[in-house]
């Protein structure tokens, strides 16, 4: 019979990352470190990957193409709305009490630094699609079919499981919670086609890069939450 702390040993190496980065936006920037908190982020986080992570990541993807355009077809959704329609994003809608308010997380005094720039990148393009896929596809997905997820195999779902876990991702991003939600939906539909975490997690870095790359090219920080 399976102990209770069995289930928490396996989830571990899917959500342990994921809680220290929730944890590192909330506590980050009441360390006071100024630019330096960017690189002590990706090393934290790179550590955490490392140590939890290593023996359940397989990063070997096998629909590169169809990856990369899933990662660019996000990307044009993600920017889409504010991109054609001027003054979309200030409805009431996407900016309130619950969501927050359109605004990088980032101190403009530090926009400027190449270092923090860079860190914010590494962060954005490598960390976060490797984290977020594992909690979100690679645990939560198939957890919400079953709770010995262990059981599920990567690809495997329910439309209940579909839906909650793409709620949740859209919950995730705020005022952009809607394309987070259409986003959310797209790396799901494509995993199960996939049952490949590793084609999500490409997906996932190429809408990130495109973003990033968008950001440096327009000013747009407000991407960057």
């Amino acid at each position: 019979m399976n102990q209770p702390n069995d289930g928490v040993r396996a989830a571990l190496p899917y959500v342990a990352p994921m809680a220290i980065f929730m944890g590192m936006l909330w506590l980050g920037p009441k360390l006071g470190l100024g630019p330096w908190e960017f690189p002590l982020r990706v090393a934290i986080l790179a550590a955490a990957v490392w140590f939890f992570s290593r023996d359940v990541l397989d990063l070997r993807a096998t629909t590169w193409l169809g990856s990369i355009g899933v990662g660019v077809a996000v990307f044009l959704i993600w920017i889409g709305p504010d991109a054609l329609i001027p003054g979309y994003r200030s409805h009431w809608i996407f900016q309130n009490s619950i969501t927050g308010k359109v605004a990088t997380s980032i101190d403009t005094a530090l926009l400027t630094s190449p270092m923090v720039l860079v860190f914010r990148i590494i962060r954005a393009v490598i960390l976060v699609p490797i984290i977020e896929e594992l909690f979100w596809r690679g645990w939560l997905l198939r957890w919400l079919v079953k709770n010995d997820f262990q059981q599920v195999p990567t690809g495997a779902y329910t439309p209940s499981a579909v839906i909650i876990t793409a709620l949740l991702f859209a919950s995730e991003h705020g005022p952009y919670w809607e394309v987070g939600l259409i986003a959310g939906l797209i790396y799901n539909w494509w995993v199960i086609r996939t049952r490949s975490l590793a084609d999500c997690i490409v997906a996932h870095a190429v809408t990130n890069a495109a973003l990033c790359g968008y950001v440096l090219a327009t000013g747009k920080w407000e991407y960057w939450l």
